[in-house]
């Protein structure tokens, strides 16, 4: 299930839940995020690689691509027994902003973006089929839990790929963790 969660930023203890799809729809696009499904045409094995996963979704990829003049795609995949697991969720927990909008779609499994707009901490629980893009310069972290389970395709505008301008701010350490937020819902 997708949910949302809109938090005042100084008060992770009162935030108000939507897990109607269309009710997240409309608060995020409140913010300029664009949120939708998509689906797939086809199974994907649970070892799939890069290629097949582009492949299963090579139709949406072209048209997103069409639409907002992508000029990489990439797929990110972790597993609870990736070696490098803690460095990828310390990296990603950071707050930070992209001069490129950030669009991630959920292949399977889930994970947790914050989104810092204005007084506000939106947290938005993607999962799989769930599209999210977030718009440039739009201050986030994410948070993929302490033995993440994703499969990302990734879409960027430059060849450049995921490039992060980090706020330094701390933000990010007294909202619920991943693991947290899904305890509690």
């Amino acid at each position: 299930m997708s949910a949302l969660t809109i938090y005042p930023d100084n008060q992770p203890e009162f935030g108000e839940l939507y897990t109607d799809f269309a009710a997240i729809q409309k608060q995020l696009g409140n913010i300029g995020v664009h949120f939708e499904k998509w689906t797939s045409d086809c199974l994907l094995a649970a070892d799939a690689d890069q290629a097949s996963v582009l492949g299963a979704y090579a139709s949406s990829i072209e048209k997103l691509k069409h639409q907002c003049n992508f000029q990489s795609v990439d797929v990110m995949k972790l597993n609870p027994d990736h070696p490098e697991k803690s460095v990828f969720r310390q990296k990603f927990l950071a707050e930070h902003i992209h001069d490129d909008f950030e669009v991630r779609f959920f292949v399977e499994g889930r994970g947790l973006f914050y989104l810092h707009v204005g007084d506000k901490v939106y947290a938005v629980l993607c999962e799989q089929g769930d599209l999210i893009s977030v718009p440039a310069n739009t201050t986030h972290w994410f948070d993929m839990g302490e033995n993440p389970k994703f499969t990302c395709i990734r879409l960027f505008t430059t060849p450049d790929g995921w490039v992060a301008n980090f706020t330094g701010s701390e933000i990010a350490k007294i909202f619920p963790t991943f693991d947290q937020y899904v305890a509690g819902l």
